[in-house]
C-alpha cells in the first residue's frame, strides 16, 4: 500500500506546490514509483507537469464517482482544473463526504510506493479529504511575518482531522520554503517556527528565487533548470526518507544525486 503524504499550507504562494512537484521528481529519480495529485481547483501542478488544461478525467470525476484513480492518472499525475471547484461543492452534500478521496485511492494501482498531494491554499473540504487520506502531513510556510500564525491554523486542521477521522495521521514536519536567510526577517521566521514546532521543522530551508517561477512556465523541473537551487529540494528528500522509514531504500540513491547536483 502506497505511502500518502498531504502537502498543505494555509494560504497561497508558500511555494507549496514548486515542493510537491520537485519532491516527485526526486522520489521518482531515486526509484520510488510516486503519484502526485493536484488537488487544487487553479490546476497549478498540473499546469507544472505541462498536461493539456482540457485533460480528463481529472481529480474531479474521481470525487464526483464517474471515474477510477487508475482511469485518471497521466504521466503518473492525476490533474485538476476549474471543475473540481464543482466537485468540491457536490461533495458538500454528500454523506461520509471527508471520506470520498480516502475510498477512491484504495483503488490506487499497486505499482505506486508514495502518493503526494498538492492541497489548495485553504483548509476547507478539499483539503480535510487530503489529510483523511494521508498518512502525513507536510506543512509549508513561507519566510514572512504571519509564518508561525499559518502554520498553528493548518496544525489545528491536522488535529482535527487525526481526533475525528483519521488517528493515524502524522505531521511529517515543517518546511521554511521561500527563503533568503541573508535576510533578519527570514532567519527570524525560522527561529520563531523552531522556538514553536522544534524538531518538526525540517533542517533544510528552500531558497527564494525567480528561477522557480521561470521553470514553472517552462514545465520544466527545477533539478534540472537550476540544479543548484533543486539541491535544497534533494536535502529536503533525504529527510522525508529518514522520518518515513517505508522509503529507507532510496537514501543511498537521493545522496547520489544530491552530491552531483553541489
Amino acid at each position: 500500500m502506497a505511502q500518502t503524504i498531504a502537502v498543505l499550507s494555509q494560504k497561497g504562494g508558500t511555494g507549496k506546490t514548486t515542493a510537491v512537484r520537485t519532491l516527485a521528481d526526486a522520489f521518482r529519480r531515486s526509484g520510488v514509483r510516486t503519484l502526485a495529485i493536484d488537488l487544487d481547483p487553479q490546476g497549478n501542478l498540473s499546469d507544472y507537469f505541462d498536461l493539456p488544461p482540457d485533460v480528463t478525467p481529472t481529480i474531479a470525476e474521481v470525487l464526483r464517482g464517474s471515474s477510477q484513480v487508475p482511469e485518471a492518472i497521466h504521466d503518473d499525475l492525476i490533474p485538476a482544473n476549474l471543475t473540481l471547484a464543482e466537485a468540491e461543492l457536490m461533495l458538500g452534500g454528500k454523506m461520509g463526504r471527508e471520506l470520498t478521496l480516502r475510498r477512491a485511492l484504495a483503488k490506487t494501482p499497486e505499482q505506486y510506493e508514495l502518493i503526494l498531494i498538492d492541497c489548495p491554499p485553504s483548509l476547507g473540504l478539499l483539503t480535510v479529504n487530503a489529510l483523511v487520506a494521508a498518512d502525513q502531513a507536510l506543512l509549508t510556510a513561507e519566510a514572512q511575518y504571519f509564518a508561525l500564525q499559518g502554520v498553528e491554523q493548518a496544525m489545528e486542521v491536522v488535529e482535527l482531522a487525526r481526533d475525528g477521522l483519521n488517528p493515524e495521521l502524522a505531521v511529517l514536519g515543517v518546511l521554511l520554503n521561500r527563503a533568503d536567510m541573508r535576510t533578519v526577517h527570514s532567519r527570524e521566521a525560522l527561529s520563531s517556527l523552531k522556538e514553536r514546532f522544534g524538531e518538526q521543522v525540517f533542517d533544510t530551508v528552500v531558497r527564494a528565487s525567480i528561477a522557480y517561477a521561470e521553470s514553472a512556465e517552462r514545465g520544466a523541473s527545477i533539478l534540472d533548470y537550476r540544479p543548484d537551487l533543486g539541491a535544497d529540494y534533494l536535502a529536503l528528500a533525504e529527510e522525508v526518507v529518514e522520518r518515513m522509514p517505508g522509503l529507507g531504500e532510496a537514501r543511498e540513491r537521493l545522496a547520489r544525486l544530491s552530491s552531483v547536483s553541489r
